[in-house]
């Protein structure tokens, strides 16, 4: 069986610090968390399972994108890569964001990620309800649930744990591992 290839964009470390817990979760399923400005697309379309994480910073930009940022992290990534074919890969995404500083683009760069790997033609899995969070927009929204796991470690550290467990199990199974 091959392994799941894990791949997160940082500026502050804390998206890194979500890809290793997650890594842990799954143990030998995957291989160990790269951050997306160390890699190139072949190293990505080598596995056919895939975990992609990014923060979202200033107004709702992936890392790369935002004024602030000094990382070029996923911006540089999707603008290298805009013909990447991920079809026949399984994709499963998380993003994380401040739903209180920034209810109107609450995890927007997730809703970015997302709209790529659909362009690329992957399989999305791991959805994740939007149930226990209180924002006004996110482009990360379908319905009534998220594109992939959301977690606000500004302002709900507490339950970012129990989160990441529960999706673990839920995009295993998704992943049928």
């Amino acid at each position: 069986m091959s392994k799941i290839g894990i791949f997160f964009g940082t500026d502050t470390g804390s998206t890194r610090k979500i890809a290793k817990q997650i890594y842990q979760q799954l143990g030998d399923l995957a291989d160990k968390p790269l951050n997306i400005n160390r890699v190139d697309a072949e190293v990505l379309k080598s596995y056919d399972k895939l975990i992609l994480g990014t923060p979202t910073l200033g107004e709702g930009e992936l890392p790369g994108l935002a004024v602030e940022c000094e990382s070029e992290s996923w911006a540089e990534f999707l603008d290298n890569n805009e013909e990447l074919d991920l079809a026949n890969t399984t994709v499963a995404l998380f993003g994380l964001g401040d739903q209180v500083g920034y209810p109107d683009e609450f995890v927007d760069g997730l809703g970015e990620l997302y709209d790529y790997v659909c362009d690329a033609e992957a399989d999305v899995i791991g959805r994740w309800p939007a149930k226990g969070y209180t924002f006004n927009e996110s482009t990360a929204l379908d319905g009534d649930a998220f594109v992939g796991l959301v977690i606000d470690k500004d302002n709900q550290a507490s339950l970012s744990d129990e989160r990441v467990s529960h999706w673990v199990e839920q995009i295993k199974s998704e992943f049928g591992v």
